[in-house]
């Protein structure tokens, strides 16, 4: 099939599995006599792997992993285990950001009861306020890897 039937049928963009075929998650495509990239159905099975994996927020580097180990059936699966041990925890460590970052927009929105003119807005003020004293702070990420 060509990329965009491979497209169609996984319900990727085009962009995404040329993506996919850069970083090396997928293979690459041979090509027709036309030039034009050839998929197989061990294509369109592996693309299916990978989004389902990133639909569970699986990093590409942890995919990368997982795809390795898939293509070494005969190897212990105790790699596969630890991985998702790591992202379990990983996922765990966000719900308790999750629910921080609820508890302070509830705060936030909390200091705006009523409309207001916007010179007086309580939320506007202390976004201004938080983002004064935050300009210097280094951003924070929850992962490392490409997501």
């Amino acid at each position: 099939m060509r990329i965009g039937d491979l497209a169609e049928s996984t319900g990727t963009s085009v962009e995404t599995i040329r993506f996919y075929e850069r970083e090396g998650l997928i293979p690459a495509a041979q090509r027709a006599d036309n030039n034009y990239r050839v998929y197989t159905a061990g294509h369109a099975e592996r693309l299916a792997f990978i989004r389902h994996c990133r639909n569970l927020d699986m990093t590409l580097d942890e995919i990368r992993t997982l795809l390795r180990l898939r293509d070494a059936p005969l190897q212990d699966c105790g790699e596969v285990n630890a991985l998702l041990d790591e992202h379990i925890e990983h996922v765990t460590h966000r719900i308790r950001e999750l629910r921080t970052l609820h508890k302070d927009l509830k705060a936030l929105r909390a200091r705006c009861g009523t409309p207001h003119a916007m010179e007086q807005c309580g939320i506007l003020s202390e976004l201004n306020t938080a983002a004064a004293q935050s300009a210097t702070a280094p951003p924070l990420r929850h992962i490392r890897g490409t997501h």
